[in-house]
């Protein structure tokens, strides 16, 4: 039998499917100066589509269906920054205040106690005058601000460009909500008809790690946030909804919302209590009961094992985009690499059927 003959016609969606991939990545980094309002707006529409397909099906058109879930995105929005906003500033500024007092304790006690119990050379820190370090710092601050301001002011293309951006992700969202069943339904026309099967198995993998991934991960690292801003308020924690924040936004890395969480309250606590070992306890209580809530309830019932990047993998996909791409890439960089975790996987089941890997 010849190569020609054992060769597997379903091989090759594979290598098309890699190939445009590829050029994807290509397009990505040569226009990702444009690309944030898009990916922006491609994300809202993902995450409503379904619930405008749910809205269809109770009898409401498809343009309606979209104006209910764009009106419920803005109102959850502006929900979020009428509570969250004012509070958040608040602590901010609060922290701000608190850095004087906070470099005295690393100084005074934190460094020699270290260095004490390290058995190290005494070094001391040396001594800031914050009240002339901070002045000087706003000072420079608002020079550089105004400078912008009338640099951005200068140029009426640069202003107009960035006001575009902004104005451009809702329009994005809207149209592409609207006409997502289409434009899914356009592209599968161009596929071969030889190779329909498997790129619909691929797409439904695809679909059901994104699926798992954006709707899952925001999910629970919102209820985190929610989670640990509560209980560090309830406690009495300074800086509560900051910390609350902070570690739920760090838990899209597995694992980093809880040690980059209770690492920075249990410094707040200690600062705020002192050696008060009740205190810190109930501060690691609160970040122990959401590391349990999350693992065994949160990541199950929500994404489950259906993603399967590694927390390392998660870590260079996030660099990675942002060095390809700014704050775009950053921002597609876990959906993009999961969806290529998938292809991946099926490049290998490929491989490990062919003549090359069986040694025949």
């Amino acid at each position: 039998m010849s190569d020609l003959e054992r060769y597997k016609p379903s091989q090759t969606p594979w290598l098309g499917i890699a190939i445009v991939t590829a050029l994807a990545l290509v397009a990505l980094i040569g226009l990702r100066d444009i690309l944030m309002p898009f990916a922006i707006g491609a994300l809202i529409a993902y995450l409503g589509d379904p619930m405008v397909d749910r809205l269809e099906n109770r009898g409401f058109g498809r343009t309606s269906g979209v104006a209910i879930v764009f009106a419920l995105f803005i109102g959850l929005l502006i929900l979020i920054i009428a509570v969250v906003a004012p509070i958040l500033l608040q602590q901010l500024s609060d922290v701000a205040a608190g850095i004087p007092d906070a470099y005295r304790w690393l100084a005074l006690v934190a460094v020699p106690k270290l260095q004490a119990w390290l058995s190290l050379t005494p070094i001391n820190l040396p001594e800031i005058d914050w009240q002339t370090s901070l002045s000087e710092h706003w000072s420079s601050v608002g020079k550089m601000t105004g400078g912008v301001v009338q640099q951005v002011t200068a140029s009426s293309l640069s202003l107009l460009t960035g006001l575009l951006n902004v104005a451009l992700v809702p329009v994005v969202a809207f149209y592409l909500m609207r006409d997502w069943d289409v434009m899914m339904a356009a592209i599968m026309k161009l596929v071969p008809r030889a190779m329909v099967r498997g790129v619909k198995t691929a797409i439904n993998d695809a679909h059901s790690v994104l699926e798992a991934f954006v709707r899952g991960q925001l999910v629970v690292m919102s209820a985190q946030a929610v989670i640990y801003s509560t209980g560090l308020w309830l406690i009495g924690l300074n800086y509560a909804v900051a910390l609350g924040l902070l570690a739920g936004a760090a838990s899209i890395i597995p694992y980093a919302g809880a040690v980059i969480g209770i690492g920075s309250a249990l410094i707040v606590a200690y600062l705020q209590f002192g050696l008060d070992l009740w205190a810190l306890g109930l501060v690691g209580s609160v970040f122990i009961f959401g590391q349990l809530i999350e693992s065994f309830a949160l990541t199950p019932m929500l994404i489950g094992d259906r993603i399967g990047l590694h927390p390392v993998a998660v870590i260079f996909a996030l660099m990675a985009g942002g060095q390809l791409a700014g704050f775009t890439g950053i921002l597609i960089a876990l959906p993009v690499a999961a969806v290529l975790l998938v292809f991946c996987r099926r490049l290998v089941g490929v491989y490990l059927t062919t003549d090359t890997y069986l040694g025949e």
